[in-house]
């Protein structure tokens, strides 16, 4: 069905008095669900949240503290769970859980109720349960800050709501006067200071005539209002004279003080139920509809807005607002309330790559936010964070907040103080934080002195390091050029940029393990996982230079070795070396099972590798490979992901693709061609700008580009410039079934490399 039938559709619906699908309702927030440690398919859970919101709800299958605190294939229900987990890898903080039942219990395993995932219904700004056992419907809709529920229960004198604040620390207190219980919760995974909770408080809508509270020292124990312990919980209850009465539950938190969460409830007020879920849907519309997809292929839009969810959930919100209605946040890094944005939860070295590029794109005004909130991470940590939740926290390698920074500045944000996080990308660059390894750069001295970080000096993926770390200086030179920095200042990030060079073999023509005294690892395995790379081999590391593609190519003896290079990517059989890790791990298990040889799109730094063969004059192939991937390795199914979703890098790559066109070097200021994927596709730009993409007779066979027109004038050229965009206009595609052999070969059509480039 193409647009026509599309709108004949609409219309029916439209007669019938059945509301056309919005942008939200394409959503599923259960993609990535069939999950498991042994093998991902997203590794993610169903968020119940505003757009970057501070807080998450999701119904919990998984036990206190297990990190896959959602999986489809469960069947209980423990609770409803708010969540501030960005990862089960890295696992969560400030959360607790709130569950009804018709019975006076409290253990996770005794309250769990059976459910069906036909009396499911999970969408971002609403979820709907009902749980079996207790003959309970339960229904939750967010705000950034706070959340309503409803509970409709059986005529019952047992009606009951436990409040699980967890183990690790944590308070209950019930007000029946109020009709309130408060409380905190302090269970984390790390990256907090001593003193950090999460406190809350529930306000219900009926008198409360039972109460219990639960301490792990005494167990339950009836009419006991308040409870301090390792392990704390309260039940309330109330009668419920007829089936079908509904309890209504008001829910707010707060990183700062039980004051400040009374005032987040706020955010709900005395709204009705359907009030708050209508307003949460027209806030997802309004977010989602930046980008309007007119398509035959109903799966395709599923998974299209499947994915736009997934790349606006992260960093979150990690700031209130205070009674002034100015920004406050707690600290994560000095334990105190401070003034103005803070975002957490995310890494960079996932996203970096696209995510924020599409911020930067679609959505500046959000990450303008999220730049304060680095320039308060530096000043009250002195470091920028690298992967953060909520603190800085040891996980990956690479100093990619030089590329946020950058990125952002380069493509006009503004309102923020840039000369502190200039101050902030350069100490980075040379300095390694005394308790986090991960975050500045660790072997920064050898890196400075050698220009690559040694493989026999006890730094561990010292390859993936050094390609990260120059990369990292290209975007720090780029940002100094941009503030006018002096060349003496500039000279040292312009040279190491070209970095990569050092950890280079021409004998393999793979990027490979260099000794202090300048010999190359010996033995070599181009398909062993980890040891001198970071989730991934030599096959897939060689092509981390987003700076520049071209010296690479240069470095292989010109384009025709380079796309030989390319090709045995998909080529070579998914053989693999798992010694370093003494077992395989999943990132390895998934790039196994996809059949497309020793492609990992599962794992980060392959993902911009498909867009490299438009350096080297041959765009089809690009454009074959996308369409591939886009094709076999996603879905809007719950194992609609070929590896961890990973913060919204994943999804932001599937968003870029289906535009057409995908950001290899943020930074530059460019994008490099794939290939559209859609009949139409709308882009609602900053200052109330369009972009009209339309490529019509699009389908799995004609997914090559016979011939483009950008505002009307022949385009041959393998990029678009990020400038252009913002200007609106429409762009045009002819798509043919066979590859166009002549169009974006020429030296002009290649994309920004910095050998080529004025330096």
């Amino acid at each position: 069905m193409k647009r026509t039938g599309l709108i004949l559709l609409m219309a029916i619906l439209a007669f019938h008095g059945v509301v056309a699908a919005e942008p939200v309702d394409y959503v599923s927030t259960l993609v990535g669900t069939l999950s498991k440690h042994s093998l991902s398919t997203g590794n993610t859970y169903p968020a119940i949240a505003m757009p970057w919101g501070m807080n998450f709800w999701t119904p919990q299958t998984g036990r206190m503290g297990d990190g896959w605190q959602y999986v489809y294939t469960e069947d209980k229900i423990r609770g409803l769970k708010q969540t501030h987990q960005p990862s089960p890898w890295i696992n969560d903080y400030g959360q607790f859980a709130i569950m009804p039942t018709t019975r006076t219990v409290f253990n996770e395993d005794q309250r769990a109720s059976w459910f069906s995932h036909k009396a499911e219904e999970a969408m971002p700004y609403f979820y709907k349960v009902y749980l079996a056992d207790w003959d309970i419907t339960a229904e939750l809709a967010p705000t950034e800050r706070a959340a309503v529920m409803r509970f409709t229960y059986p005529e019952t004198t047992e009606a009951r709501v436990v409040i699980d604040a967890f183990d690790g620390g944590s308070h209950v207190a019930i007000d029946a006067s109020r009709q309130r219980v408060t409380g905190y919760t302090t269970k984390n995974s790390g990256g907090v200071p001593q003193g950090f909770k999460n406190y809350f408080v529930i306000e219900f809508s009926h008198p409360i005539t039972y109460e219990a509270c639960y301490s792990s020292s005494h167990g339950l124990v009836e009419d006991t209002p308040a409870a301090w312990d390792h392990h704390t919980g309260a039940i309330v209850g109330f009668p419920t004279l007829k089936r079908g009465e509904q309890v209504v539950l008001r829910v707010a938190s707060s990183f700062i003080s039980p004051e400040q969460a009374i005032l987040n409830l706020q955010e709900i007020g005395q709204r009705p139920f359907d009030d708050v879920k209508a307003a949460g849907r027209q806030r997802w519309n309004e977010i989602l509809g930046r980008v309007e997809v007119e398509d035959g292929n109903t799966d395709h839009l599923r998974t299209f807005y499947s994915c736009l969810y997934r790349s606006v959930l992260f960093p979150r919100m990690f700031y209130e607002m205070g009674a002034d209605g100015k920004p406050i946040h707690y600290s994560p890094h000095t334990g105190k309330t401070c003034p103005g944005y803070y975002f957490t939860d995310t890494g960079f070295w996932d996203t970096f790559r696209s995510l924020f590029p599409l911020l930067n794109l679609l959505y500046p005004e959000m990450n303008e936010k999220m730049q304060e909130g680095l320039v308060n991470c530096y000043k009250e940590s002195g470091f920028l964070p690298e992967w953060a939740s909520p603190g800085h926290r040891g996980c990956m390698v690479g100093n990619n907040s030089a590329s946020v920074v950058a990125d952002a500045w380069l493509k006009g944000l503004r309102g923020y103080d840039i000369e502190t996080l200039w101050d902030a990308v350069v100490h980075g660059a040379n300095a390694v934080h005394p308790q986090v390894s991960s975050t500045g750069r660790l072997g920064f001295e050898k890196y400075n002195q050698l220009g690559y970080v040694p493989y026999n000096i006890g730094i561990n993926e010292s390859v993936a390091r050094t390609l990260e770390y120059a990369y990292d200086d290209w975007c720090i030179y780029q940002l100094g050029k941009q503030l006018g920095k002096s060349d003496a200042e500039l000279k040292p990030f312009r040279e190491h940029a070209m970095n990569y060079r050092n950890v280079y073999d021409k004998e393999t023509r793979l990027m490979r393990g260099r000794n202090e005294d300048g010999t190359f690892q010996s033995p070599f395995s181009p398909l062993k996982w980890g040891d001198a790379f970071t989730e991934g081999n030599a096959w897939h590391y060689t092509w981390s230079v987003f700076h520049d593609p071209v010296g690479l190519i240069q470095l292989m003896g010109g384009k025709d070795i380079f796309v030989q290079m390319l090709d045995s990517v998909f080529n070579v059989p998914p053989l693999f070396d798992e010694s370093y890790y003494g077992g395989v791990i999943h990132e390895i298990r998934e790039m196994q099972i996809m059949n497309m040889g020793n492609y990992a799109h599962g794992n980060q730094p392959i993902q911009h590798m498909i867009y490299l063969f438009d350096y080297a004059g041959q765009p089809w192939k690009a454009q074959h490979w996308v369409r591939e991937v886009m094709d076999r390795l996603y879905s809007a199914q719950p194992d609609g992901y070929c590896g961890d979703e990973d913060n919204g890098q994943t999804s932001a790559w599937y968003v870029f693709s289906a535009m057409g066109f995908y950001p290899v070097c943020p930074g530059s200021g460019q994008y490099v061609l794939g290939t559209p994927y859609f009949d139409k596709m709308t882009l609602h730009l900053p200052q109330h700008k369009t972009l009209t993409i339309k490529a019509p007779g699009i389908s799995e066979d004609n997914r090559y580009i016979g011939s483009m027109t950008f505002n009307g004038k022949t385009y041959d050229k393998n990029y678009l410039e990020h400038t252009a965009l913002l200007r609106g206009g429409t762009i045009n595609y002819r798509m043919q079934s066979a590859p166009n052999h002549k169009r974006g070969v020429s030296d002009s059509a290649v994309p920004y490399s910095f050998s080529t480039s004025d330096k």
